[in-house]
């Protein structure tokens, strides 16, 4: 299953409470349960106004679809491609 990552600009999101981060989870975790398909969220970063979430699913269609069930903005979906990191290094193409 395709990963994408999604960029949501909520302004003020480095200063919700652990309340409203909850609240915003269990709206997440029940949109997934009402969608019918394949889906999995990963994980979600909250960096200044901006939540960037790690998700599964079968295409950005059924991202857009999750955030609308939600009600939470998906400004960008971008299918991921590649993971690299400290350890790529050691194996790159051509070694």
């Amino acid at each position: 299953m395709p990963t994408f990552i999604i960029e949501r600009n909520i302004p003020g999101a480095d200063r919700l409470s652990a309340d409203e981060l909850c609240s915003i989870s269990a709206r997440s975790n029940d949109a997934v349960a009402g969608l019918g398909k394949p889906y999995r969220w990963i994980t979600s970063y909250v960096a200044g106004d901006k939540f960037y979430c790690v998700h599964e699913a079968e295409s950005a269609d059924v991202i857009r679809e999750h955030a609308r069930r939600g009600g939470f903005p998906a400004d960008r979906v971008t299918e991921v491609t590649a993971v690299i990191g400290p350890e790529t290094a050691k194996g790159g193409a051509g070694r």
